[in-house]
Formats: C-alpha cells, structure tokens, sequence
C-alpha cells in the first residue's frame, strides 16, 4: 500500500464520495449537493472545499480519474471525476471491511458520562433531560430530512439507509437517557457521598 492510498483511506468523507462515483461520473459541487441532500452532513462536515480535499486525496491515490471539464452557462469550469478500476476495486474492499469490522470510536458524551457522578443528582438529572429535548428534536429534523429524500427528491432507499441506522441510534439513545433520569430521581443509582454533599450545601 503507498503512502498516497493510506492517506486517501484515513479520511473519512472518502466511502461517501467514491459511494457517489459509483453512481455515476459527478463533479465536487454536485458531490457537496448530493450529499446534503441525502442527510450525510449531519454525519462529517460538507463543504465544497473539504469535498476537494478528499477528492485530491483520492486522485493521488489513483482511485479516481478526471473525466471531462465542462462548462454550463457562465459558470466556472468544472471537473468530472470517475472511479478508477483500482477506485472501483479499493471501495468495495473498504465498505466491506467498514461493514464487517466495529470501530473504535470515542464520542465526547462518552466520556463525559464516565464523570456523571461529579454533578449533583439534580444537576445531573438537569443536563440529562436538556440533551434528550436536543436528541429528540435533532431526531424529528432527521427523519424529517429522510421522509423528504424519499418522497419528494426520489433517492432510493438503499442510498438512504444509513439515516435509518442514525435514527435507531438516536432512539436507543432516548432511551437509556429516559431510563438512567428515572433511575437517579428514584434513587435507584447509587450517588457519590461528596457530590449529594453539594447538592445540600446550595
């Protein structure tokens, strides 16, 4: 493996725009309104700027190729790319293995819920009903976002399907959030002595 491919297989927007080559031949700004479109900003940022990064990455690789340049109206020019059949080949290998092999990932709330017990019971109880209102409107947006994909844009549901993996997350989340509240107001969590100490103290 060259040090260009190992570059191009450590960004993370990379499965999403050679995903979208596989469909067809598409220059980054439509790439950038593709994936808008289907809801993947709310998975890695997209921008048109970050989308060329990652397709000069992919290039270098030689995973994909320009196609044409074309030009409509008085736009700019703008690059076609396509897949390369090492591209081709590289984005199965890495769908599957992205499939089948779980990731170390490291979520901030993670490691924030690890030190739940600093807080007071109360406090605790406070934070963890505001982010279940924020989980629980970004949720409603998501499938939102997913009624519209499917309904009024047309996508089919299988370039669609990881917002469906998002909402089951987010509702597991839901939850757990719903059921550790009602474990704390009902004493049923043990809670460090110093933090209860505080909560009496104001």
């Amino acid at each position: 493996m060259t040090e260009s491919t190992k570059r191009a297989v450590s960004n993370p927007p990379g499965p999403a725009v050679l995903g979208l080559l596989a469909e067809s031949p598409m220059h980054p700004h439509a790439m950038a309104s593709a994936l808008r479109e289907r809801g993947m900003d709310r998975v890695f940022k997209v921008t048109t700027g970050s989308l060329y990064d990652v397709v000069r990455a992919l290039e270098r690789a030689e995973w994909i190729e320009v196609r044409e340049t074309v030009r409509v109206g008085a736009r700019p020019e703008r690059t076609v790319y396509q897949h390369t059949g090492l591209g081709r080949a590289e984005f199965v290998r890495w769908v599957d293995e992205l499939v089948r092999v779980p990731a170390d990932e490291y979520p901030k709330f993670l490691s924030a819920v690890t030190y739940l017990g600093a807080l007071d019971p109360d406090h605790a109880v406070s934070a963890l009903r505001e982010r279940a209102g924020r989980v629980r409107a970004s949720l409603e947006e998501i499938r939102r976002g997913h009624r519209e994909a499917l309904e009024d844009a047309g996508v089919p549901r299988l370039f669609v399907v990881e917002v469906e993996y998002a909402v089951r997350m987010l509702e597991a989340e839901l939850g757990w959030l719903a059921e550790i509240t009602a474990d704390i107001e009902a004493g049923r969590l043990p809670w460090p002595e110093a933090a209860t100490g505080r909560a009496g103290d104001r």
